[in-house]
């Protein structure tokens, strides 16, 4: 334990140097930071997504020093500081968790979520859905919502149902794609999508990392088809759609 309150030290007193004698550090402000923490969120996933064990451990400390950015700007205008935020979120986790730190009973990780939002509704949350973030990826957002109105009891009750409602919405969107009126069409893709992103929670999957795969094996595939096509002397532009098929074919088989 020593040692972590060390190293916390260690990084608090290196943010007190950077904001007092660094010109970048000084001119930093909640909305300056604010692009680059998202930035840093989204490299932590890529690493998580990598399994890069020694990128998510760069990646995290980047995180936790925009956390401690953060608190040192507002203890200068006297909002808060990095030890309220951190007794702030140890008494909303001790709130929040009544069948450790309290007689409440449950008996599965469903249960300890649908407790959460209600006591979030008693901590005065008009709707569940209030702790979706607006700016959320709409895919993200998608499945917060669904698992938030799960929590309240508001979800199909097995897959087949939710596969069903997939079909119906390819349908409906097939049939307004054929008639051509663009909002329709939107708005059926988007129903479409949802369907789709509910489906693979009941399977266990996270739609926003199975696509992230996909874009990474596509990104592979199509560097290896524009190398390929390079060392042939020849530009995708002038190649026939089976003469890239081929090279395509080959960086599946090569694993890609």
């Amino acid at each position: 334990m020593d040692e972590k309150l060390k190293a916390f030290e260690r990084l608090l007193n290196i943010m007190d140097d950077l904001r007092a004698k660094c010109p970048w550090d000084k001119q930093q402000t909640f909305g300056s930071l604010r692009h680059l923490t998202i930035e840093e969120v989204y490299e932590l996933g890529d690493s998580i997504l990598e399994n890069d064990p020694e990128n998510i451990k760069k990646e995290l400390g980047d995180i936790l020093l925009h956390i401690i950015f953060y608190a040192k700007i507002a203890s200068e205008k006297n909002m808060f500081d990095i030890t309220d935020v951190i007794n702030r979120e140890c008494e909303k986790l001790i709130h929040r968790h009544p069948h450790i730190y309290g007689d409440k009973k449950v008996q599965s990780a469903e249960d300890v979520s649908k407790n959460w939002e209600q006591l979030k509704l008693k901590e005065g949350n008009k709707s569940v859905l209030e702790g979706v973030p607006a700016s959320l990826p709409s895919m993200v957002k998608a499945m917060r919502i669904q698992e938030k109105a799960r929590s309240s009891g508001f979800d199909w009750e097995t897959k087949d149902q939710v596969w069903e409602k997939v079909l119906e919405e390819l349908n409906e969107f097939k049939n307004e794609a054929e008639k051509g009126n663009q909002d329709k069409i939107k708005n059926e893709f988007g129903d479409l999508i949802f369907s789709l992103i509910n489906y693979a929670r009941f399977i266990d999957v996270n739609p926003e990392e199975a696509l992230e795969r996909t874009n990474i094996k596509f990104i592979k595939r199509f560097k290896f088809l524009e190398k390929s096509a390079a060392e042939n002397g020849k530009k995708l532009a002038d190649m026939t759609l089976t003469e890239m098929d081929k090279i395509w074919d080959e960086a599946k088989a090569k694993g890609m």
